[in-house]
């Protein structure tokens, strides 16, 4: 019986993405995904690469789950019916956000709606201090008298988000309870549990998205989990978090919100381990799918985090004109530039590539399936860089022609050129745009592009690495073996962890000694408890981080805490700190004036290591080419015959010049003209540019 066999699953947008590890050997399927029943499709092929392995189902020991469910249901607004209480007199503060115009100069300005309307946001009087003091006891026969409305507006789940409740979660806890005696069906999430922070409109706006999205994700898991055990399936099932670690599945259900965007920190997290396998110090993360494309800064094997991020921008690039979700995640930016992302020509004959997506149903048009639009998919099919054999290993046939005829009347009809001079123009559209959100994200978050490797994996993006490389002046492209199903492999690779946060308001002229570690082992209890469910045993990691700031300033910087009982003498070294921090940041600090903690973190981890870089191979000898591809070029327009090198048949050491087509099961590595592609001792391919393209 194998006791080492752990499998990874990643449902996309419009693929699911299987990865079995048993041992040093790795199995990988690629399915599209079935968005009214997720399930159907993971089990489809679960039982699939069970059968290709030869291993029984009871011989799987874990398996490891990502998914972007909740992150489509609050994009598509596809949530469950929400109803928020509220403490009397702030039912508007998830409307009033954070007051102000992200777009200075747009009169017809589109601000995000909230995802609970007005006329189900209920007020219930009660006030709670800012220091957890009661100044006004819950009324509970108030919310007694909201249950006939539950019934009457058809809710299925409840938020309730109190002033002050991260500092005293009672009266929450109270209304819950009431609620819960006599509708014990309800979901019921609390500002106090999903987010104890300050911050009145994020503590909301999570809480809001928690609720929205826990029916959904509640039956998802639980429907899986079933059918995994139908399938003979007993081993544990852990799920990806949006911070890169791994939860469990009541944690999951609890706090689904915990899982948005986990299938990209699954590539982060694959991104990371690959850098370190090549010695690259800094690089940029490109994870390109069917509906998105995720890019990721990582420098020194660290990948860039952050307490929050916002979803359904109606804004691309516009801060504050999404949903702000304040939970631990890697930080990077998402864009609809997917391979089944839809082109347009709009009124000013401009071409515009997503974010809206023809995801698996129908999908593109040359998938047969019935897609009248042109996506990014079809333009690679028409310019010749797709083997219709080899796409998805064979799971679906594809189509040329029919991505001909949706080229020339969605883009070429309107601007007067035929299907190929369309599909040149959608591919490097959706390249710019690609190219564009790296550069913005990159001098938002004070980085530099220069010298930078790319690391190109998911279904799309070893196709379009090359030209990202041109674009932003960078001369590596990194395609690691089983890119097309790359965060799937991530989350092999991902730690269990928890993060919990807590604010409680201190002041370092004043600091709470007692209270303050009282809090802090509270903490590292409740993050403890979570990870020991997945890790009964074994040395466990712990990091602290406050943050801190300036009496009188608006925001925070996160400084690293001691992991232990706090003394007189820390709270000097807080003071260091917070100074070395702030200048590195800011290039000064400001003397004489008091610095005030706002919130406090705890994660507790089960250690990982990164990988050692890989040892230069010996050079081998390229065997001859499979065949030839006529492979129209984006950026010219002209045909060029590809030599075709299937990926199994490379081996470390082996050179290969452009123009070629590396095929495999799960995606296609393009290699330019001005690229030479080399095969590491690892088996990844590290694409070189040798001149400017």
């Amino acid at each position: 019986m194998t006791s080492n066999a752990r499998l990874g699953i990643d449902i996309g947008g419009t693929f699911t993405d299987l990865v079995l590890e048993v041992g040093q050997q790795h199995f990988a399927h690629k399915l599209l995904t079935t968005p009214r029943a997720p399930e159907r499709a993971v089990i489809s092929g679960v039982r699939r690469i069970l059968s290709e392995a030869g291993i029984e189902p009871d011989a799987l020991s874990l398996i490891i789950h990502g998914t972007t469910l909740a992150t489509n249901a609050i994009i598509e607004r596809k949530g469950a019916r929400t109803a928020l209480l509220v403490t009397e007199g702030f039912r508007d503060s998830v409307e009033m956000a954070y007051e102000n115009r992200f777009e200075q100069y747009d009169l017809e300005i589109e601000r995000p709606k909230p995802l609970v309307p007005r006329y189900l946001r209920w007020p219930v009087s009660e006030r709670m201090g800012p220091a957890g003091q009661i100044w006004t006891a819950l009324d509970e026969g108030g919310v007694r008298e909201l249950l006939p409305k539950l019934k009457e507006e058809k809710i299925e789940s409840v938020a309730i988000g109190f002033l002050h409740a991260y500092a005293n979660p009672a009266n929450e806890c109270r209304a819950a309870e009431i609620i819960s005696a006599t509708r014990p069906d309800l979901s019921i999430s609390l500002s106090s549990e999903v987010c104890p922070e300050v911050r009145e409109y994020e503590r909301l706006s999570t809480t809001c998205a928690n609720a929205y999205v826990q029916p959904l994700m509640s039956r998802y898991l639980l429907e899986l989990e079933a059918e995994l055990k139908n399938t003979g399936i007993a081993c544990p099932l852990l799920l990806m978090m949006s911070s890169g670690g791994l939860t469990t599945l009541a944690t999951g259900i609890k706090f689904p919100i915990r899982l948005i965007d986990s299938g990209p920190a699954g590539g982060a997290i694959l991104a990371r381990d690959i850098a370190a396998v090549c010695g690259a110090q800094n690089v940029l993360s490109f994870d390109m799918g069917g509906t998105t494309a995720k890019i990721c800064l990582i420098d020194n094997g660290v990948a860039q985090t952050s307490r929050g991020f916002e979803v359904a921008r109606a804004y691309r690039h516009s801060r504050g004109s999404g949903l702000p979700i304040r939970i631990p995640a890697v930080e990077m930016v998402e864009i609809g530039a997917g391979g089944g992302s839809i082109a347009t020509v709009d009124s000013m004959r401009r071409i515009n590539v997503g974010p809206e997506s023809a995801g698996a149903e129908p999908g593109p048009a040359c998938y047969g399936l019935g897609g009248k639009s042109a996506t990014v998919t079809d333009a690679d099919v028409r310019l010749g860089r797709v083997d219709p054999k080899y796409f998805a290993g064979g799971a679906v046939q594809l189509l040329p022609d029919k991505s001909g005829e949706v080229l020339a009347a969605n883009v070429g009809a309107v601007l007067n050129v035929d299907d190929i001079e369309a599909a040149c123009m959608v591919v490097e559209i959706v390249n710019e745009n690609m190219a564009n959100a790296a550069r913005v994200h990159t001098v938002e978050r004070g980085k530099d592009m220069t010298g930078r490797t790319i690391i190109a994996f998911g279904g799309a993006a070893p196709l379009h690495g090359a030209r990202m490389a041109e674009k932003l002046g960078l001369n590596r492209v990194i395609v690691p073996t089983g890119a097309g199903v790359g965060s799937a492999i991530g989350f092999l690779r991902a730690p269990i962890s928890y993060e919990v946060v807590r604010s409680r308001f201190t002041r370092l002229n004043d600091f709470e000694l007692t209270g303050i570690n009282d809090m802090l082992a509270d903490m590292h209890a409740e993050a403890e408890g979570v990870v020991r469910l997945g890790v009964p045993k074994g040395k466990l990691f712990q990091s602290r981080t406050a943050d801190m700031r300036y009496v009188g300033q608006g925001h925070e910087i996160s400084v690293p805490v001691p992991v232990r009982a706090l003394t007189q003498v820390d709270i000097n070294l807080l003071q260091e700190s917070f100074d070395e921090s702030y200048s590195r940041q800011y290039g000064r600090t400001i003397p004489g004036v008091d610095v005030e903690i706002l919130s406090w973190t705890v994660t507790v981890s089960h250690p990982t290591e990164l990988p050692t870089q890989s040892p230069e191979p010996e050079q081998a000898k390229t065997p001859p080419p499979s065949g030839w591809r006529r492979v129209i070029d984006g950026s010219s327009g002209s045909a060029v015959d590809f030599a075709v090198h299937p990926r199994v048949m490379l081996k470390a050491g082996m050179k290969i010049e452009g123009p070629a087509l590396i095929v495999e099961d799960a995606t296609t590595t393009l290699v330019p003209s001005h690229f030479d592609a080399n095969i590491n001792s690892v088996g990844f391919i590290i694409m070189n540019r040798h001149e400017a393209g």
